[in-house]
């Protein structure tokens, strides 16, 4: 089932929006303090392009102090407004029955851009 929910996930939108944010990551990488969150961003578009078979895995430093001021500055620059899209496509998914288990990967797709840093997706 994951590979070919991932086959219809890449067709139907999953390259492009995982494109759009390697691009955006690797943008974000040019200067020197957009380092950290570039390579989040390059993190999320490689879940993005694959989430079918995959769960949200905590990291051992999740809590370190470091990771959580990112996390902050995440949440308040890049992350509710990610998270936001995810929820609005997770909603639009959830109307249809064929469409829930897109709405499960948004969702899931959510909490991993709400709070990058000591998360990943394997």
């Amino acid at each position: 089932m994951s590979l070919l929910g991932n086959i219809i996930w890449l067709i139907f939108g999953g390259f492009l929006a995982g494109l759009g944010y390697i691009i955006g990551g690797l943008s974000l990488c040019i200067t020197i303090i957009g380092i950290p969150f570039g390579i989040q961003t390059i993190k999320i578009g490689f879940a993005t392009m694959t989430p079918f078979g995959r769960e949200i895995v905590v990291t051992e430093d999740t809590g370190s102090i470091l990771n959580t001021i990112f996390n902050i500055i995440w949440l308040l620059f890049f992350g509710w407004e990610i998270a936001l899209a995810h929820l609005l496509f997770a909603f639009l998914f959830a109307i249809t029955i064929i469409g829930l288990p897109f709405a499960k990967q948004h969702w899931k797709l959510l909490f991993l851009c709400l709070f990058p840093f000591g998360r990943t997706l394997e």
